[in-house]
């Protein structure tokens, strides 16, 4: 389960989107080399912001030998969906419906057919 209110600034975005791609946990210098040609970043830079990550416990991380060895704490969608959640729960009741009118009026055909049908699903209305 993510922290709430976990938001991250540009790098540990960019550092999480690498851990997310990656085939299992990491080290630093792995990091550090997958955001090296996108980047100028030292070594210690991609160290310091996965230890904030690790602190917040978006990231978790075990002792490999001198070095740690790092892995998302859950998912893509899991954290957007803790944020969303965060997000929605510091509105009262009100303001709620209101912003999810306001996202939903944007939306696409396509994507409210897959929010009905995520909803369907969540509701056990698709039950087979």
């Amino acid at each position: 389960m993510w922290p709430f209110g976990t938001n991250l600034g540009d790098l540990e975005r960019a550092v999480m989107d690498v851990l997310w791609d990656a085939d299992g946990q990491l080290s630093v210098r792995e990091v550090h080399e997958s955001l090296a040609p996108d980047r100028d970043l030292a070594y210690t830079t991609v160290m310091t912001v996965l230890d904030r990550l690790s602190k917040k416990r978006v990231v978790t991380r075990v002792r490999d030998g001198r070095a740690w060895q790092y892995r998302p704490a859950g998912s893509r969608e899991e954290m957007t969906a803790a944020t969303m959640r965060t997000t929605f729960e510091a509105l009262d009741t009100d303001d709620r419906k209101s912003a999810m009118l306001h996202f939903l009026d944007g939306a696409s055909e396509h994507e409210i057919a897959e929010i009905q049908a995520a909803l369907a699903e969540v509701t056990g209305q698709n039950k087979s």
